[in-house]
């Protein structure tokens, strides 16, 4: 899958809503607004920057491939392409495509009747690093490589190079006349970036080729060692490159897990990293130490990190184990305190290094959802699809992440782009905002009912019968992230009362202070003994239903038992399983089942804000009577095993944007459409709703040549988007980058591409200079 397939991602509603009629904007740079969050790049003149210098950048890992246009390319694949292939069309920092001069002229529509004719006007002094010219041989090759006419060829994707039907020389070797089978709107995301025709000219250089090494590059940088045990990719100055020079001599990309970032940037070996919350947390307090500010621990000891937490009965206790009469006892503690010493001293001696870094700061081009999956269970239904949404304060969750962080909080207001781009309106009208009322109303009408009976077995879910309460790989118990299932809106006795007498040995409600007791985890679990209670009891009562159900008799009134039972003739005059009777109180049911939602999200150590996001929803959503489910999950289960597979009511993940969403966005909105074995294919729809309307107007978008005619498009499709329900856009992502002093021109891109010849170290202050000051 490639990179742009990967950032997009799903709809299955009748579209009964009557939209309201879209305002028009105004073309050029007025569409779309100003971006919501600028880039924060210390900006620098290239005379001020040094000549010179190697600057250490974080990447998640090195790369599988070096060819973007394979399924295993990410993330470090594209920087790299960034830096070392030519991109003829790059985004500034709204997120918008602009020509790039150092390979092009122009690039400009030439004929629309009766086919559309694109003709590339390249620069004249555009070569690749053999010294050949940059031109029509190049194009050809990746088209015929990627129209996916030849399977030989393993592409992620095809998408525009499809419709193109032939490509030619114009008239001199610097003009590329490209024409199209079929209008493509989205013209200018092709060839970018665009690969020498030795890597695209046969199927086995462009599946082997350049997996592992790039041997010609046409950038500003030079594809250097790529060292899998140091975890490093060198990128080095091109000397061939013709435009302005880049500025360091050695980009060094360093593979550092995101957790070990903060040590990593302390000890040296990085100069420049993606961070998240907690890493920015740390160079914050690192910074207000150094600064001696008011506070605990301020201009002093931490008050933070390894021991912060260790009261003064548990150092106590400690000392007295450590020299106490029984020897193991104190070997062992004696062992624990010293590594404990030590830690502590490192994370000292790391906040002192971290002092001297700062943290840049904008949003990503990328937004967070909620994903609600239409399929089966409850949210098939589009009412209460629409309730959910209309149940969420938008504003509030954007508040909950990115306020904090000093970021602007805003709610994101489309699918399809992200404020700045050119395609952007906010179209969350179509659907409605926060009204609890109107919450209400839907479930209401959709026949969801409070106080009614509920009479299916104990322990039955609302969502697909399938579907399992963990994928087997998580880790269980505390501290590992996955302490357990907890529903929200069965904790208290505001759900109703069981009519049917409780399981024979549950518990009493345990004492007052249980109920006031948060979980230490960042899921909603009050740990009241009561609930413990009921869950004990209906664990046995789905026990005893199990049982039962594995000896019911066949047509002929005959018992039977599966291979590898036990002969027990008990078994065959079990009773059925019990029916208990409850009330579902405050909380909504209909046909004698709760509106329970199965809330699932990822359990790892990077994901806290979505966990804190999770449980402010579930709050959000227990107001008006909807009960959830919350199943924290492995990271490396959460998507495979969870989201794609339909595995989920309820699921939080976010999706990049693109400058070209007729095109990327199409695949995660796009109507499912039923295999040949029967299956359900979903592409990236992984909400699995969607519309006839929808596709044809994504597929009209695509052909109109018309651009702000296109974007219109693209907005309608949008509103229909909204009024579907399957996802709620909530906030756009944060960036947090650490920089070491003196990096300029890089850190927090926002919606911009960075322009790498420019990266470098700021100059150091001439005598003269600090004469001025």
């Amino acid at each position: 899958m490639s990179q742009r397939r990967r950032r997009s991602l799903a709809l299955l509603t009748s579209g009964v809503l009557a939209l309201p009629l879209l305002a028009g904007c105004g073309a050029g740079d007025d569409e779309g607004g100003p971006a919501a969050a600028g880039q924060d790049i210390a900006t620098t003149a290239r005379e001020k920057v040094a000549d010179g210098g190697v600057l250490r950048w974080a990447v998640d890992g090195l790369p599988d491939t070096l060819n973007a246009f394979q399924a295993d390319a990410g993330t470090t694949t594209n920087r790299i392409a960034g830096a070392v292939l030519p991109h003829l069309f790059v985004l500034d920092a709204k997120g918008r495509p602009v020509a790039n001069p150092d390979y092009l002229e122009k690039a400009e529509v030439v004929e629309r009747e009766p086919k559309q004719v694109v003709l590339y006007k390249l620069n004249q002094q555009a070569v690749w690093s053999d010294g050949r010219e940059i031109g029509a041989p190049d194009f050809v090759a990746q088209w015929r490589a990627l129209n996916g006419k030849d399977s030989a060829y393993w592409t992620a994707r095809n998408a525009g190079y499809d419709r193109i039907e032939k490509i030619e020389r114009g008239k001199t070797d610097l003009e590329v006349r490209v024409t199209f089978a079929k209008p493509y709107a989205d013209w200018r995301s092709l060839f970018s970036p665009l690969y020498p025709k030795q890597v695209m000219g046969t199927p086995d250089a462009f599946n082997e080729g350049a997996r592992g090494a790039l041997k010609v590059t046409a950038g500003p940088f030079a594809l250097g060692a790529i060292d899998k045990k140091a975890g490093t990719a060198a990128l080095t100055r091109n000397p061939r490159w013709w435009g302005r020079p880049a500025k360091l001599d050695t980009l060094l990309l360093t593979a550092v897990a995101r957790a070990d970032r903060p040590a990593a940037l302390a000890s040296g070996k990085l100069d420049m990293a993606e961070i998240d919350r907690a890493g920015a947390e740390r160079i914050a307090l690192a910074r207000r130490d150094a600064a001696g500010k008011s506070g605990p621990g301020a201009g002093g000891a931490p008050a933070h990190g390894p021991g912060a937490a260790l009261t003064p009965a548990q150092a106590t206790l400690s000392w007295a184990i450590a020299f106490g009469a029984d020897e193991d006892k104190a070997a062992a503690e004696q062992e624990t305190r010293t590594k404990h010493v030590e830690s502590v001293k490192r994370y000292a001696d790391e906040q002192t290094a971290l002092r001297r870094f700062s943290v840049r700061k904008s949003l990503e081009p990328a937004y967070t959802q909620l994903a609600m999956n239409g399929s089966s269970g409850p949210l098939a239904d589009e009412r209460v699809r629409r309730a959910v949404a209309r149940a969420l304060d938008r504003q509030a969750l954007a508040e909950l992440v990115l306020k904090p962080l000093g970021l602007p909080a805003k709610p994101v207001g489309s699918h399809l782009a992200l404020a700045g781009q050119q395609a952007y309106a906010d179209n969350s009208g179509a659907l409605g905002g926060q009204d609890t009322n109107a919450a209400q109303a839907l479930l209401t009408d959709a026949g969801w009912r409070r106080g009614g009976k509920i009479t299916e077995p104990v322990g039955a879910k609302a969502g697909p019968e399938s579907a399992p309460e963990d994928d087997g790989k998580t880790p269980s118990g505390p501290g590992t992230g996955n302490d357990g299932l907890y529903i929200v809106g069965q904790d208290d006795g505001a759900n109703g009362e069981r009519e049917a007498a409780p399981a024979a040995g549950a518990a009493g409600s345990g004492d007052a202070d249980a109920a006031e007791r948060t979980s230490p985890v960042l899921a909603p679990a009050p740990f009241a003994a009561g609930q413990s209670a009921s869950l004990l009891a209906q664990a046995a009562a789905v026990g005893t239903a199990d049982g039962a159900a594995d000896d019911a008799a066949d047509d002929d009134g005959k018992s039977t038992a599966r291979e590898g039972d036990g002969a027990d003739p008990a078994k065959a005059s079990q009773p059925p399983a019990e029916q208990a009777t409850r009330t579902s109180g405050a909380m909504l049911a209909k046909d004698g089942k709760p509106l329970t939602l199965r809330f699932v999200v990822p359990a790892g150590p990077g994901s806290e804000s979505l966990r804190t996001v999770g449980e402010r929803i579930a709050q959000m959503l227990k107001k008006v009577g909807v009960a959830t489910e919350t199943t924290k999950v492995a990271d490396d289960s959460f998507f495979k095993d969870h989201v794609a597979s339909g595995q989920y009511d309820l699921a939080l993940y976010s999706w990049p944007t693109t400058a070209f969403p007729a095109t990327d966005a199409r695949p995660i909105f796009a109507k499912p459409e039923p295999a040949a074995d029967g299956s359900l294919l979903v592409e990236q729809n992984y909400t699995r709703v969607g519309t006839d309307h929808i596709d044809q107007l994504f597929d009209q978008a695509l052909g109109e040549l018309d651009e702000q005619q296109s974007r219109e498009l693209m907005r309608k499709a949008d509103a229909r988007i909204w009024a579907a329900a399957g996802s709620i856009p909530l906030y756009q992502r944060p960036e947090l980058v650490a920089v070491k002093p003196g990096v300029v021109n890089a850190g927090a891109f926002g919606l911009g591409a960075p322009r790498y010849q420019d990266i470098g170290w700021k100059k150091a202050a001439s005598a003269k200079d600090k004469a001025k000051k």
